[in-house]
């Protein structure tokens, strides 16, 4: 294969020759370089490390052309080991075997690339000590589930591979009970119901997920209207039967409903939703960071004694507020 190289301790700029045209983009930096494997590239091409002729390029699948210059940018290595840092914990419950805390929004679970520190495991890697050392893998020790960033809420961790293996069984088998609060945009109809639709990454955002017809896995989510602000929004309580990456924020677009305050799915303030709504509530939903979901229950079986577990959590300040506007509109 013809290449040209011309590596820095950061930086390797390729260009394609045309014996090179119409290969994968992933396939021939790794036949390129001497020291990126695939898998490598594509994670570096999906989180936004490679250019095309000065612009990223997210396309792991991109076919080459003749004459097209790419830059690669590999940071340097990091630390394959989470350090303990010191950050509040809301601790719900705790012994020996397990630990439940109350994850506030903006929390990562685990260390990934863009955030290596500052993350849910850190701060329980200072409060348990070593008791999470290798459980689980070493980036996400005792880490058996995950609720997103921007979610709030319950989150169990295991202390040990006895509770590990307990609790990965029991998400597996889909025993374990978790139910969300969730505010969406007009009122879902019915008003409870199931979805079960499946779930998967689609199109060329690979941090986004849909609804697939085919392939993608199994998404059963339950639904209820608790409380309605009109037409304009609803109070919803969410239960998992699985547990996808992004099930309810995906399962609520689908119906029509994304929540309130998603970046992703639909759910910013737009023009049509604004005449719905008065100013007082619209200065709280333009306020208001996040999507309006959070991990209200999580029940399941203790890996030792065997007992059933229940825990409530309630809703935060900011979740409290938007309620109290969207209802105090609602009463006018």
């Amino acid at each position: 294969m013809s290449k040209h190289l011309n590596a820095s301790s950061t930086c390797t700029t390729i260009r394609v020759y045309p014996r090179d045209k119409g290969e994968r983009l992933d396939r021939f930096i790794s036949k390129a370089s001497d020291y990126l494997s695939r898998s490598r590239v594509k994670s570096l091409i999906e989180s936004g490390q490679v250019y095309r002729n000065g612009k990223k390029i997210n396309e792991p699948s991109y076919r080459v052309k003749s004459n097209e210059i790419f830059i690669i940018s590999t940071p340097e290595p990091e630390s394959p080991v989470p350090e303990p840092e010191d950050i509040p914990l809301a601790v719900v419950y705790e012994d020996k075997d397990v630990i439940v805390v109350d994850k506030p929004a903006g929390l990562v679970v685990h260390p990934a690339p863009g955030h290596i520190n500052g993350t849910l495991v850190n701060a329980l890697l200072a409060h348990c000590g070593n008791s999470l050392s290798g459980i689980g893998g070493v980036r996400r020790p005792g880490i058996v589930h995950r609720i997103d960033k921007d979610t709030s809420g319950l989150l169990v961790v295991a202390k040990n591979d006895q509770s590990h293996n307990s609790l990965a069984k029991q998400f597996e088998e889909h025993s374990i009970k978790r139910n969300y609060s969730a505010i969406v945009w007009g009122v879902p109809r019915p008003k409870e119901g199931f979805i079960n639709a499946n779930i998967g990454r689609g199109g060329r955002d690979r941090k986004k997920m849909t609804i697939l017809k085919s392939g993608g896995k199994q998404a059963i989510t339950r639904y209820k209207v608790q409380k309605r602000f009109g037409d304009a929004a609803a109070l919803i309580d969410c239960e998992l039967s699985t547990g996808r990456t992004h099930q309810i924020r995906v399962h609520m677009l689908s119906m029509g409903h994304p929540l309130l305050g998603d970046p992703i799915y639909g759910g910013k303030l737009t023009q049509a939703r604004r005449m719905t709504l008065e100013n007082d509530t619209l200065m709280e939903i333009r306020r208001f960071p996040r999507q309006a979901l959070h991990a209200r229950s999580l029940g399941f079986i203790h890996p030792r004694t065997l007992e059933l577990l229940i825990f409530q959590s309630r809703l935060p300040h900011d979740l409290g507020s938007l309620i109290k506007a969207l209802t105090t509109a609602n009463n006018h």
